[in-house]
Order: C-alpha cells, then sequence, then structure tokens
C-alpha cells in the first residue's frame, strides 16, 4: 500500500472491533481523512494520546480501498491540554471540531483554509487569550465565510445598497434593507451587527469593547445561521453556554 505524509486535527474518534479506532481526521492537504489506528485502545500501543481529539499531529498513512491506516503519529500540539480543565473552552471546542468536519464534507478533498482556520482558533481557545464564547462566533463566521456562507453585514444581501441595515436574515444570507425585507427576519441591535463585523473580520479590539447583551444577541443569531447553513444544529452546540 502507497504511503502519505500529513499534518492533521483529530476530529473526532470511535471504536472498531476490539482494539482498534476509526479516526476522523482534518489534514493539511488532504482534507478530511478517515483512517484506523490498530491497537490504539491496547494500554501498550505506541500511538498512546497522540490520536485523541484536538490533537495536531504529524502522521505517516498507508492508503486503503476504504479507510486509510495510521502507521507512524507524532505530536506536534495537544490542545486537549489547555481546554480539557476549562468547561466553557473545551465545549466551544468541541463545536469547532464538529463544524469543521461538516463543512469539509467531502473526503480526501483539499481544504487548506479550514484547516489553518481550524489550528488557528485551537490554538487561541487553549491560550485563554480571549473569551471562549467570542473566539467559537468568529471562528464560525470565518470558518462558513471560507465554505462559500459569508454573511453580509454592511450591504443588503439581496440589493447591495450600502449602509445601516435594521433587519438580518438567514436564508437571505446576511442584512436586508426595508426594501428587501422578507417575512420571518430577525432585527438584532445595530450595535450586535457591527460586533458580529468585527467578528468576521478578527477586529479584537472592537469585539473586546461590546457590551455582554450584545454578545450574547450575537451568539445566538450566529448559532441560527449557522444550522441554517448546515440544515441542522451541531449536537455539541447544546452544550455551549451562550
Amino acid at each position: 500500500m502507497p504511503l502519505y505524509r500529513d499534518e492533521a486535527i483529530v476530529l473526532r474518534t470511535h471504536k472498531l472491533g476490539e482494539a482498534d479506532r476509526i479516526i476522523t481526521l482534518l489534514t493539511r492537504h488532504r482534507g478530511r481523512v478517515r483512517a484506523v489506528a490498530k491497537g490504539v485502545r491496547r494500554t501498550t500501543s505506541r500511538f498512546g494520546s497522540r490520536l485523541e481529539p484536538f490533537t495536531h499531529v504529524d502522521l505517516q498513512l498507508a492508503e486503503g480501498r476504504n479507510l486509510d491506516t495510521v502507521t507512524q503519529a507524532e505530536t506536534l500540539t495537544l490542545f486537549h491540554a489547555g481546554l480539557g480543565l476549562d468547561y466553557d473552552r473545551y465545549t466551544a471546542g468541541t463545536v469547532m471540531l464538529e463544524t469543521a468536519e461538516r463543512l469539509v464534507s467531502e473526503e480526501k478533498e483539499p481544504a487548506l483554509q479550514q484547516f489553518l482556520l481550524l489550528v488557528g482558533g485551537l490554538r487561541v481557545l487553549a491560550s485563554g487569550e480571549r473569551g471562549p464564547s467570542q473566539v467559537l462566533d468568529s471562528y464560525l463566521l470565518r470558518s462558513l465565510a471560507v465554505a462559500g456562507y459569508a454573511p453580509s453585514f454592511h450591504h443588503c444581501a439581496r440589493c447591495g445598497l450600502e449602509g445601516e441595515h435594521r433587519w438580518f436574515n438567514h436564508s437571505m444570507g446576511g442584512v436586508l434593507c426595508t426594501t428587501c425585507r422578507v417575512p420571518g427576519s430577525a432585527s438584532p441591535a445595530p450595535e450586535t451587527l457591527h460586533l458580529m463585523g468585527a467578528l468576521l473580520a478578527g477586529d479584537w479590539p472592537t469585539v473586546e469593547l461590546a457590551e455582554a447583551r450584545h454578545l450574547k444577541e450575537a451568539s445566538g443569531v450566529v448559532a441560527a445561521y449557522l444550522a441554517w447553513h448546515l440544515e441542522r444544529s451541531l449536537r455539541s452546540l447544546e452544550y455551549v453556554e451562550r
């Protein structure tokens, strides 16, 4: 079987047989990959904790017909070391992993931007430099943008009119002017829409000045926007305190 090397984030694992696991990975060069880690559940496994979710690893894999096989694994970053003892950071991180898996839906289709975004988001989240809810919301907006679902906060999503628009509609892709408003549109506070634009752009000085009520409202709008484009909500999002 031909071998290849790649860098990856472990997204998810589940048991296979008595001692193996199937590992779902987001790799730098090959996008989403599923691979078998043989014997990993044994206490004598040479892989140890290197193939657990949140781990950033350098891997050697053997190509298979249905599933590849992990033959070597070297740890680059143990992100779960900075997340496991903090409930808010851990749950935010699980949403990031699930989002990455859902947005990169095709196996072995390169998704470099999604990979780099996930690595960067987990690094900031684990560092504790910024609030976990804000890191998560920024990641979700950016990952949706990379996937082609970037919301508009400054131009009407329907006619393109620039301005401070009052209405926001998930199905239309962002803010709407009064003329283009459709039934079911929400009307977040202007400060909330401005905050969401800052989260998408990575404008952290603006985010840090936001009031708690606008941060909370933004989280709700982001979660609803994500659910619309994924066609259902994420299971992990239920455990995040918003």
